[in-house]
């Protein structure tokens, strides 16, 4: 294997951050690369072993971002890297376009075993999440003949136009980019503690429902105008807030009942991320179409796929203007992608993924409630390997300190985190150990600790 073993466990950093090598590749990608990229850290990756990384200047720190949620089954997964190594040996590329190749089928086949329901499948293969959310986009009109699309405030379905079109999770994301797909219509995710109906007890998510039926499908779009909902069964970027699952239960009826395919954007919550394959079986759904990505390869190589099934196959076969759902791109399903992929799900049947990640939801589930007790946390949520502490916020003054301040904070830690507003988030690779996990916690409540100082006229909770 090219490369040499990342020989700790724990980080090792040797001294300020960042090195004099990260130092100078850093201003050279502030010469040559578009500023669009929103880095987070100062940190020049070398390699990646596991659920460590190690940086030009020979620091070593913990990834628990897991290049956000994409490599699931660890940095370089010798059973991935081998099937990379072989497959580029014998054929990197023809186009699955034009041409045929086993590996597209193969992949296909085992993507039909582990999702949803028993109805077959259909798979089309794109290069990265946003854009299967784009072919879902298109899939969903062609095959409805209708135009209107619903999705969530808060969620995230990628910054390509017709993505971001339903990407409601920040405002600076849509800022400066004109217009965007007409016919879109955004309603509130059951967040049970930010609840937009109010607190208390009660289910949020009968009132997202109550609001779907009576106040946009009554005054805003006629139900036999929509063509699809999106939802992400686990809200990502949104603070990873899943979905109850009488609340998903109920959006699959009302989709059922007016003709409306129910679109599941499984782009981050799929492949066990949750602690099932799909977050969508928690509710025990059959999503018409699926959105994946992400973890599908192991860390190789964008991969995304549309996943639909049968009957929407027959949907379109019941138009006469429709004989072909003709999308593509050059390098859909590249047969390296496709043998990486491969590889990541035998891993998922050779090795027990699904005890390691229930091992590491124990974990959170212990550890979450002392969290919950800080008085700058408002919220702690988890699901499977993904754990979350919400602070509460005031004024926007403390919101743009926060931010920084714990990105600087875990770096100097040797530890690799997203904070994103005021949300912590815990997000391993599935080979974490037990040990790893609790020193990121413990870094976490160390780094709570420390927010009084920043505190200038924080609020409550909001």
């Amino acid at each position: 294997m090219i490369g040499t073993a990342i020989d700790t466990k724990l980080p090792r950093l040797h001294g300020a951050l960042p090195g004099p090598k990260a130092k100078e590749i850093v201003a050279l990608d502030e010469r040559h690369i578009s500023p669009s990229y929103t880095r987070s850290y100062p940190l020049v990756a070398k390699r990646g072993q596991g659920a460590m990384i190690e940086d030009v200047d020979g620091n070593v720190f913990l990834d628990f971002a897991a290049g956000i949620a994409v490599v699931s089954t660890g940095h370089c997964h010798p059973k991935v890297v081998e099937a990379i190594q072989r497959q580029a040996a014998e054929l990197i590329h023809i186009s699955g376009t034009d041409f045929y190749y086993s590996q597209m089928i193969e992949l296909a086949e085992k993507l039909e075993k582990v999702t949803p329901g028993k109805e077959p499948k259909r798979v089309f293969y794109a290069n990265s999440g946003t854009e299967a959310v784009e072919a879902a986009i298109k899939l969903a009109r062609y095959a409805t003949g209708r135009e209107k699309l619903i999705a969530f405030q808060g969620c995230f379905h990628g910054r390509t136009m017709g993505s971001l079109s339903l990407t409601a999770s920040k405002a600076v994301q849509r800022k400066g980019f004109g217009s965007l797909l007409s016919g879109v219509f955004h309603i509130p995710y059951p967040n049970q503690y930010r609840c937009p109906f109010g607190g208390g007890a009660h289910d949020c998510g009968d009132d997202v429902i109550e609001h779907l039926e009576k106040v946009v499908f009554k005054k805003l779009a006629d139900p036999s105008d929509v063509a699809a909902i999106f939802v992400e069964p686990v809200q990502g970027e949104g603070g990873y807030v899943p979905a109850p699952p009488k609340f998903l239960r109920d959006l699959a009826n009302i989709c059922a009942r007016h003709g409306i395919l129910l679109v599941a954007d499984e782009v981050q919550s799929g492949m066990g991320r949750t602690g099932k394959w799909w977050a969508s079986e928690y509710a025990g759904i059959e999503p018409d179409i699926m959105c994946l990505s992400k973890g599908i390869t192991g860390g190789f190589l964008p991969l995304g796929a549309t996943v639909c099934t049968r009957s929407v196959r027959e949907v379109f076969r019941s138009h006469d203007r429709m004989r072909t759902f003709f999308h593509g791109h050059s390098y859909t399903g590249s047969p390296l992608a496709c043998a990486a992929g491969i590889a990541s799900l035998k891993i998922f049947g050779s090795e027990p993924v699904f005890e390691r990640i229930a091992a590491i939801g124990k974990i959170h589930a212990e550890r979450l409630p002392a969290l919950k007790k800080h008085p700058a946390v408002g919220d702690v949520r988890s699901i499977g390997t993904v754990a979350a502490i919400e602070i509460k916020t005031g004024d926007a003054g403390y919101l743009s300190k926060l931010r920084p301040f714990l990105y600087g904070f875990f770096l100097e830690k040797g530890v690799l985190l997203r904070p994103l507003g005021n949300i912590i988030y815990v997000l391993p690779p599935y080979v974490i150990t037990a040990s790893e996990l609790h020193y990121v916690y413990d870094v976490i409540q160390e780094a709570l600790n420390a927010l009084p100082a920043l505190q200038t006229g924080r609020g409550g909770a909001s």
